[in-house]
């Protein structure tokens, strides 16, 4: 039946016919049979091509897929993804079965590196891949052609015809390049040297200019760039050497600022996507890191960016390498270049400083010169180009911070006074304009530029104590002068001019410092607390920044500090539980999701670390209004998203009255006041209170259903899974909760996309090069 249908296909369609040209000029029932035809034969060849395979005419096998072939390179990119589905199932087969291929002694090396091996020995044996070997070599000349952008590359070619800084990723064409790349590599693996001959005369083609164009240039170097780690190390040096000489040679010889921004950025991308052959090659190394120095100074903001991105990706994966002596070299590299993780990577303390100093000289002489100019004249901070710089420091000072770590403190101690009464001045200068310019002020050019150095400032000790490992220096020699520049200044300022950064600080300290923090946590409280509060919480929408930071820092509170939390007055305590609840009504996810953890971890830091007295009068204080609020949530369909967590508060309420597994509860006395007589169990209580409850809200439910659900509460409460099926089996039962019940399934959702990830990276793990060197854990020890 087939070998008909393909005979007929021929009178139809000749197999000599240029599809990719004919296509775009055909009528659309001659695009319909097309795509129909593609559908056809990779279906029927995902089934059933084993049958073809032993076909005594080979013709049909070959034919059947050269037509495949040219349907895969129309300019169609749903046609080419339904022929791509089908040729990586086909390569990934002829690969497994590769693998699995009794060689005797050949078999270890060929399992762990078909690359190595001479083509000519695989030849020998009786595999499925040598009846393709012609349409592979053509696929992989399809996959090169239609290779599509990658997510580190920066620089693309707009509808203008311009080549421009690219600042929005597709998803789909994240997700197309990599079904692509893997198809290459598998297609590598099976014959690494015709993949290899394939692309150096492509190149070649660049470099003589047959066929050069843009896009010529980016799929070509895309694709050698996917193939990172599909070769063995020989292999790949021979390849990499001969194809990054003829890129640079290609940049000397291109005219025109896009010209060379096309090329630039295909060199960076190929050079990040091979650490290993840069490890094992100093000198390349350091051609390709003066390089990169080269194109951080073009004007091209693509360029740049893309150059300080691989600049930085190399800087990580070699840094060992550039703080060693290397041979025929007077002194490390790194004396050239300062640069911060490459600092983190010198173990000597004193070269480590002077390394330092030395990478952060610049932007502390011009810092100098501003705070002399400051201290002698202070409206040079209202000059904007003065504001500007002053940004531009701070940034440098937290990008340095990131990369070396808990070795920056001589430079941050260094700045650190100085930085703090900048911190006041700009603060000021807000102020002042919020004051003469109103609601407009924040938005003037000047008033964003003081802000953006209030905020560097925040990001920058926050970067530093989160990296920090004397914590007790921190907290004696950072904490105070910070506390009394920063905090006092929020409380002080309009709401307009208070910053979230200040809440996200306070948060990362905290959270660093744990315990350290906890005589802190009033002054904090005090300062912040009722300010914030009173901005957020006359609507859902205003700050909303502020409103996630506020609840991030509250949480933090209550998980570290946790004594100092129940040191606040009653007023202040309940202001706490009223945000709690108020939080976990909010219609934005994470203020929402934040409420609800800290009313979780509030409850059980009560039940597990207060006397029997305390958790006796904050549960018959809060559990009801708990209950009730945790109620509202979960039957009201807008807040489907916080099941999860709605679910297992619920579920902790109902174990701390009466565990299901038997035991003493955490709550000894009565959860309620007078709205029981005395002597009342929880249990009873609870048992009528949520029954009535329900009843009165849900005039549709059955009083047996309502008996079944409540009695879940009880005898499921130690078993998550469980009580969650049943909570979740009574929401779905409410008409009120009809429609999209996704948000239900989240906990077995995530679990579904946890195996599916770890399982797919296993299969990758298990290829070389499907797992790009980026996703490789770095071990120093290898560097």
């Amino acid at each position: 039946m087939f070998c008909e249908v393909l005979t007929t296909i021929a009178t139809i369609i000749p197999l000599e016919l240029d599809l990719k040209s004919t296509y775009p000029q055909s009528n659309s029932r001659d695009q319909e049979f097309i795509q129909n035809l593609a559908l056809f034969l990779c279906n029927f060849f995902g089934q059933h091509v084993g049958l073809i395979e032993h076909l005594p005419n080979r013709d049909y096998l070959t034919h059947g897929h050269f037509y495949l072939i040219r349907i895969s390179q129309i300019e169609d990119r749903e046609i080419f993804k339904i022929t791509l589905d089908y040729w990586l199932k086909l390569v990934q087969e002829l690969y497994e079965e590769m693998q699995a291929a009794p060689m005797n002694e050949m078999a270890p090396l060929l399992m762990a590196n078909p690359g190595a091996l001479d083509p000519s020995r695989l030849n020998q044996l009786p595999l499925r891949m040598h009846k393709y070997k012609e349409v592979l070599s053509n696929l992989r000349v399809v996959m090169i052609e239609k290779m599509v952008r990658p997510e580190e590359v920066l620089i693309v070619e707009n509808d203008e015809g311009e080549i421009v800084r690219e600042f929005v990723k597709e998803s789909d064409t994240v997700q197309l390049y990599k079904t692509i790349r893997e198809c290459l590599v598998y297609l590598t693996h099976l014959d690494v040297n015709d993949t290899e001959q394939i692309m150096t005369d492509k190149l070649q083609k660049q470099v003589d200019g047959s066929e050069w164009s843009w896009h010529n240039c980016n799929v070509l170097c895309w694709a050698i760039g996917s193939i990172s780690l599909a070769m063995n190390e020989e292999t790949e040096k021979r390849f990499l050497v001969t194809v990054i000489k003829d890129l640079l040679g290609l940049t000397e010889m291109k005219r025109g600022k896009d010209n060379k921004a096309v090329v630039a950025s295909n060199i960076m991308y190929i050079v990040g996507q091979y650490p290993r052959f840069l490890k094992a090659h100093w000198k390349f190394l350091k051609t390709v890191v003066n390089k990169l120095f080269e194109f951080m100074h073009e004007s091209h903001e693509g360029v740049q960016d893309m150059a300080c991105d691989t600049f930085i990706k190399i800087a990580r994966q070699c840094r060992r390498h550039f703080v060693a002596l290397q041979p025929n070299e007077n002194e490390p590299f790194i004396e050239e270049i300062a640069c911060g993780y490459m600092v983190n990577a010198q173990g000597n303390k004193h070269m480590q400083e002077r390394l330092l100093a030395d990478l952060m000289g610049a932007p502390n002489a011009a810092w100098d010169e501003i705070i002399r100019a400051a201290t002698a004249d202070p409206t040079v901070l209202q000059d904007s180009e003065t504001i500007k710089i002053i940004g531009n420091i701070m940034k440098t000072n937290v990008s340095a911070c990131s990369s070396v770590g808990p070795y920056f403190y001589p430079q941050i101690g260094r700045i650190y006074l100085d930085m703090l009464q900048m911190y006041r001045a700009t603060s000021q200068l807000i102020s002042e304009a919020i004051a003469r310019d109103g609601e407009l002020a924040p938005r003037m050019p000047k008033v964003r530029g003081l802000r953006t150095i209030k905020k560097e400032i925040l990001k920058l000790i926050e970067t530093y104590v989160d990296k920090a490992e004397d914590l007790q220096s921190v907290r004696q020699q950072m904490v105070p002068q910070l506390l009394d520049s920063v905090l006092v200044d929020y409380n002080r300022n309009v709401p307009g001019a208070r910053d979230a950064e200040v809440l996200k600080a306070m948060s990362t300290i905290i959270s660093k410092l744990t315990g350290l923090m906890e005589d802190q946590v009033p002054v904090i409280m005090q300062n912040v607390f009722e300010c914030t509060l009173d901005m957020i919480n006359k609507d859902f929408s205003e700050f909303p920044e502020h409103r996630v930071e506020f609840f991030n820092l509250l949480r933090a509170i209550n998980l570290h500090c946790f004594p100092a939390l129940l040191k606040l007055d009653n007023r202040q305590f309940k202001f706490v539980i009223d945000a709690c609840m108020w939080a976990s009504k909010h219609d934005n996810r994470d203020v929402e999701g934040a409420g609800l953890n800290m009313c979780l971890e509030l409850i059980n830091n009560i039940a597990e670390k207060t006397d029997v007295q305390t958790a006796n009068a904050f549960f018959q204080q809060f559990f009801i209004t708990i209950l009730q609020d945790v109620f509202f949530v979960l039957t009201d369909p807008d807040h489907k998203a916080g099941f999860k967590t709605q679910s297992m508060l619920l579920m902790k309420l109902f174990n701390f009255v009466q565990p299901a597994e038997g035991g003493t509860p955490k709550i000894q006395g009565p959860v309620y006041t007078d709205q029981a007589p005395t002597g009342t169990s929880n249990r009873d209580f609870l048992v009528n209170f949520v029954g009535t409850l329900l009843s009165k809200a849900f005039g549709n439910l059955q009083v047996a259903q309502i008996n079944v659900f409540i009695e879940g509460l009880f005898t499921l409460n130690n078993q998550y899974d469980k009580f969650r099926l049943n909570l979740r089996d009574f929401l779905i039962s409410l008409k009120e909760y009809a429609g999209d019940n996704a948000d239900l399934y989240a906990v077995e959702k995530e679990q579904e996309v946890r195996d599916n990830l770890k399982a797919d990276r296993e299969r990758r793990s298990k290829v070389g090069g499907l797992l790009k060197p980026s996703e490789i854990e770095i071990d120093d020890d290898e560097l």
